[in-house]
């Protein structure tokens, strides 16, 4: 070869005589000395076989050449690439000082925000109602004159009694009392004259008069003038009914506290969706702002009415099933699930994908898809370690079914659970063996589309895990190489001939890596031929590690669920589905003769319960600012402009894809909880005329199956990244998105299709 002959080549040949010649520059020392390596070689061995002849040249021409620039460049070169670590250095010491200071700024924030909160909570104290007994009847109307104050704008009165918030299901029997508000408006041209505008408030009775209850309106006030509120009744009989009337002036307009409150569900999420804040905390912070902007307004709640807001059933029932779960996983039963599926698969990859994600729909169809994630996602690292499969893909794959199988019943997801679990529901004819024969049939239909889906969506994408040794130091050393071209400045031919050879040994050793890359590809993706020796391996890891316990436990799980079944036929059982399922954790944990319990309530997630209570503050209170009452009118709105003969039909569609894109958005518990009381009213509304049922199931169907739709739609999402976080697997926002949304998408339209079937064309539940 030519460049053989180079004088430039041929300087201090007694150099080239080393065959263990290494690169010392600053650049391979900062890759590899800082790993524990002293020295790294510019060929490596492997390569000798097949390229021997042109190793031996390049290593002799490399001396050569490297030689020749200590005599005639290599202080210059040697500045340079100091200068270099130099400007490195100083990158990353301004990008630490850059993260220390917006570490500094979000704590200082939040403490500032916090104390702000606090001061505003603790200067306007708790004023308490003073309620008014009324005794109201046929044969007498009860009236009263109210005094306007000067910095009012909204009036609330308070009803409590035997009341009931819904219509009774036998009209024309039912039997209501009419609060009429009669004020003067003086707005307008017409001062010397003031109209009289009523507002009419129709609140329905209780018959059985022995549940007590509290409702509450808010009426806007027009003028200074005097306020007239009067109580009549309509009753079956003419005996008079007691009742309990408080009135308040509030301050601020309905639009200032939809603003506020907008403001803070906003701030809520962002904390959230930016990972600002544990979303616990995140949830914690926004209860408290939504207090502080109560007491600001005059409508502060004491502690007592805070606890009250509590749902404290659902927490029950997770609890409960949290702690049922966590004595299951003793048993070794969710990995000798996991391993029976790569044993039933036969080693094929995609039939073992599939069958991780049936087992996982089914198991979070009967228990929470939180603790099923939980529980499956360790086993599923450790199964595709020994695969040399990708765990991030098969992850998104699991967590995605969980949420489609959870959706199948009524404990399976927590938005079934805060529906099922509303006692209004449950009035209406909305129990737990209804809701979930109409959820399952929905959700199968969705599952047969969803895995052709999952298979096209990952027709192209890499499912192996990480590479060999052998192609990581290759794809480095091809790195390395393409430096060291890049470096060389072609200001003479001699420079010009070496970084010419520099780019070709660059493009042989990638041709190398395309030929290992091909061969690597067609290993993975064939059937693996060892499958029968990892599934003796895998069983002796993975096997029931305590059958008595097993039995133990498929015993009272069982029963437990047909406790919630028989709960809907049998109206003898006085027992609510979180009484159940503590019920179940008790005689679990008598029967499996627990000792260490600490261990057992480690397994619960706490940070998840203690999410959920303070979400159910927040939209409370969210509630009291009126945010739920204003996006109830401008849902009904959009209702009311369909005509009637299609209004069911646009409130179907309307509901699951605006549940859909705000859970995905947002987190399906928080939603779920706003929009069932806007969905009861937009039902109760006689001017609309829909029934309830079909509303929940269309809310249930967008809430579960949109959690697919980002990272943080759904809670298991969240559990599921963050252990795999922990694994060394963690996934990003957009990774999830890319395979999750057009999941939520296609499920949904499915969903939808089947709503308007079940209710539109065949009439269920009208």
């Amino acid at each position: 070869m030519e460049w053989s002959h180079s004088p430039l080549l041929q300087m201090s040949s007694s150099r080239s005589k080393d065959p263990c010649f290494t690169e010392n520059t600053p650049l391979l020392r900062n890759s590899f000395q800082e790993k524990g390596s002293p020295r790294m070689p510019v060929y490596h061995p492997e390569f000798i076989t097949a390229e021997e002849s042109w190793e031996d040249s390049s290593a002799d021409w490399e001396q050569r050449y490297l030689l020749s620039r200590e005599g005639s460049g290599l202080s210059a070169s040697a500045s340079s690439e100091k200068g270099d670590l130099l400007d490195s250095s100083h990158i990353r010491l301004r990008l630490s000082k850059l993260r220390c200071c917006v570490r500094w700024l979000k704590v200082t924030g939040l403490f500032v925000f916090v104390v702000l909160c606090s001061i505003l909570f603790s200067l306007y104290p708790d004023q308490g109602k003073l309620w008014q007994l009324l005794a109201v009847s046929p044969l007498e109307n009860y009236s009263v004159n109210l005094s306007s104050r000067m910095d009012s704008t909204l009036l609330q009165v308070d009803l409590a009694g035997a009341l009931v918030a819904s219509r009774p299901s036998r009209p024309g029997r039912e039997e209501h009392i009419v609060v009429e508000l009669t004020q003067a408006d003086a707005s307008g041209f017409r001062r010397w004259r003031p109209q009289q505008v009523t507002h009419n408030w129709t609140v329905y009775l209780n018959p059985r008069r022995s549940e007590r209850s509290v409702m509450s309106r808010t009426f806007e006030v027009l003028s200074r003038e005097t306020v007239s509120i009067s109580i009549r009744a309509s009753l079956q009989q003419t005996q008079a009914v007691p009742l309990l009337m408080a009135h308040q002036y509030l301050p601020a307009s309905v639009e200032a506290q939809v603003t506020i409150a907008t403001a803070i569900l906003a701030g809520v999420y962002v904390l959230i969706i930016f990972e600002i804040v544990h979303r616990t905390l995140a949830a914690m912070l926004g209860s408290l702002a939504a207090l502080a902007a109560l007491a600001v307004i005059g409508d502060r709640p004491s502690l007592t009415h805070v606890v009250e807001w509590i749902d404290f059933e659902t927490l029950a029932l997770l609890f409960g099933m949290m702690i049922l779960v966590a004595i299951f996983s003793e048993t070794g039963f969710f990995d000798y699930c996991a391993v029976k599926a790569y044993q039933l698969s036969r080693g094929r990859v995609w039939a073992m994908i599939i069958m991780l994600c049936l087992i996982a729909a089914v198991l979070s169809a009967f228990l929470d898809n939180v603790t099923t994630m939980l529980l499956f996602t360790p086993v599923t690292i450790r199964l595709c370690e020994v695969l040399n499969l990708d765990p991030r893909q098969v992850l998104i794959a699991e967590v995605i079914f969980t949420n489609i199988g959870g959706a199948a019943t009524a404990i399976g997801d927590p938005p079934n659970v805060i529906i099922v679990s509303n006692q209004e529901l449950r009035k209406m004819g909305l129990d737990f063996a209804g809701f979930t024969a109409h959820m399952f049939v929905g959700i199968c239909l969705v599952l047969l589309v969803s895995f052709p889906l999952l298979r096209l969506l990952y027709w192209n994408r890499k499912l192996y895990n990480k590479e060999p040794s052998e192609i990581v130091e290759l794809k480095h050393e091809i790195h390395v190489w393409r430096l060291t071209a890049q470096r060389i400045s072609p200001a003479s031919r001699e420079e010009t001939a070496v970084r010419r050879l520099l780019l070709g040994k660059v493009v042989t050793l990638e041709h190398l890596l395309a030929r290992r890359l091909r061969t690597f590809h067609r290993q993975i993706s064939q059937e693996d031929k060892n499958w029968e020796t990892n599934i003796q391996e895998l069983q002796k890891k993975h096997r029931i590690s305590d059958k008595i316990l097993l039995t133990k436990c498929l015993t009272v799980l069982g029963f437990v669920i047909f406790m919630f079944f028989l709960n809907s036929f049998v109206p003898g059982i006085h027992l609510d589905l979180g009484w159940i399922a503590i019920l179940g954790a008790i005689w679990l944990l008598i029967l499996a003769d627990i000792h260490d319990f600490e261990i057992i309530l480690h397994r619960v997630e706490w940070a998840t319960l203690l999410f959920f209570a303070a979400l159910f503050v927040l939209m409370e209170a969210l509630a009291h600012l009126h945010l739920i009452e204003y996006v109830g009118e401008q849902t009904a709105l959009l209702i009311k402009m369909v005509p009637e003969e299609q209004r069911l039909t646009a409130a179907i569609v309307l509901v699951v894809w605006v549940s859909a894109l705000a859970s995905s958005l947002i987190d399906n518990i928080p939603f779920t909880a706003t929009m069932i009381p806007v969905l009861l009213n937009l039902s109760q509304d006689p001017e609309v005329g829909l029934p309830a049922p079909p509303l929940m199931y269309a809310l249930a169907f967008g809430a579960c199956l949109g959690g697919n739709g980002t990272l943080i739609g759904a809670s298991a999402n969240v559990v599921c990244a963050g252990i795999a976080e922990q694994h060394g697997y963690g996934f990003s926002f957009m990774e999830f998105f890319r395979l999750g949304f057009p999941m939520m998408v296609v499920s949904c339209t499915v969903g939808m299709c089947y709503l308007l079937v079940a209710h539109v064309v065949l009439g269920w539940n009208e």
